[in-house]
């Protein structure tokens, strides 16, 4: 687990699928025809959490649903890209754009995803991570397997060993606890 906690340590950038990470992966629609998605409210903190700490987030989804861009403002995603098929081409591209002062790179990024088209962006990043019921080629490829499913707080899992990582976990917490604010000393 400390291997794990010191590779968090270094994103700079949590790049997040959509279905089946920040969903359970199921597409409802109604009688209408409009789509419906379900997103854990534990994600959402963990989200936040990490921008508390200038940990930048973003999505990249082969689907385009104005549910994510909802759903990403609501939680301040700072970048979205929808409609992208090739999720390693849209990762380098999203790079490519990010501001030069901000020094981030592939090896800089988590990327979380569960199916086959993340693969090859996963196997790019410093940090990749999936869920129990993603595709068995993801998990093995995979520097960690939440506990949690898609949608129901897997993404909260890796905000909270980002934050581990970057030694902020402590203090996050002490922002909802009535416990003893941490020291310099004991942050971790």
């Amino acid at each position: 687990m400390q291997d794990l906690i010191k590779k968090a340590g270094q994103v700079k950038l949590l790049v997040l699928d959509v279905d089946g990470i920040l969903s359970n992966g199921q597409i409802i629609y109604d009688a209408n025809g409009v789509e419906t998605k379900e997103f854990s409210v534990h994600d959402g903190v963990g989200i936040k959490s990490l921008a508390r700490y200038g940990i930048l987030t973003a999505i990249i989804t082969g689907r385009i649903s104005p549910m994510v861009d909802k759903r990403a403002i609501e939680i301040g995603v700072d970048y979205v890209v929808q409609g992208r098929d090739d999720k390693l081409i849209a990762l380098n591209e999203l790079l490519s754009t990010l501001d030069p002062a901000l020094n981030i790179t592939a090896a800089d990024c988590a990327y979380m995803g569960d199916d086959l088209p993340d693969i090859k962006a996963m196997q790019t990043v410093g940090f990749a991570a999936t869920v129990p019921n993603a595709h068995a080629e993801v998990i093995k490829r995979s520097d960690m397997v939440t506990t949690r499913a898609g949608g129901t707080g897997a993404v909260r899992e890796i905000c909270d060993l980002i934050l581990k990582g970057h030694g902020h976990y402590k203090d996050f917490i002490a922002h909802y606890t009535l416990d003893e604010a941490p020291t310099q000393d004991t942050l971790s």
